[in-house]
């Protein structure tokens, strides 16, 4: 299939990074980013979100609680007009945590490319077109591993931001 896909990181592009974040109370999102995903759907893009979640490995929290923190986000999302595809989700880490079986080297850890390997093959989504907004260069790492452009977001409203990539792409000037 030749569809296009949009990779975001969770913590610090769609909501304040605070540190192992698994309730909605903790939530505090970055301005612009329920109503990016918006645009971006409106614009035919899928939406995916690309997270490594090491609390789980380390005993912070647990699947159960981030699969609910999730559902929570999409239904705060859905508000605004919006929808995410899909969460996908590491919950490894390759030294630290408590939790047997996911204390590891893993393909699945940004900057390895799995998870986004993982919505190419789940959706039928394009390189071509697609690319991934993070905050951290093993974000960036992540989606040039997997063949897609990475854009570094440091900036404080992620549909600015957005809007400026696609006018890029608009322009041909590639993504």
């Amino acid at each position: 299939m030749n569809r296009r896909a949009v990779f975001f990181d969770r913590d610090g592009v769609l909501d304040v990074d605070t540190g192992y974040v698994s309730k909605p109370e903790e939530v505090r999102w970055i301005d612009g980013a329920r109503e990016a995903i918006a645009l971006l759907n409106k614009q035919g893009f899928l939406v995916f979100v690309v997270t490594n979640q090491s609390g789980i490995a380390r005993g912070y929290f647990t699947v159960a609680d981030m699969e609910a923190l999730h559902a929570w986000m999409e239904a705060e999302i859905e508000k605004k007009g919006g929808h995410i595809d899909r969460f996908y989700y590491c919950p490894h880490h390759p030294t630290k945590g408590v939790i047997p079986g996911l204390v590891h080297p893993c393909q699945c850890r940004k900057p390895q490319p799995g998870m986004l390997l993982a919505a190419f093959r789940d959706y039928g989504v394009s390189r071509r077109g697609s690319f991934l907004i993070g905050d951290r260069m093993s974000d960036v790492d992540a989606a040039l591993n997997a063949g897609i452009p990475g854009y570094l977001f440091t900036g404080s409203n992620l549909l600015d931001f957005v809007r400026q990539i696609l006018a890029r792409q608009a322009r041909g000037c590639g993504i």
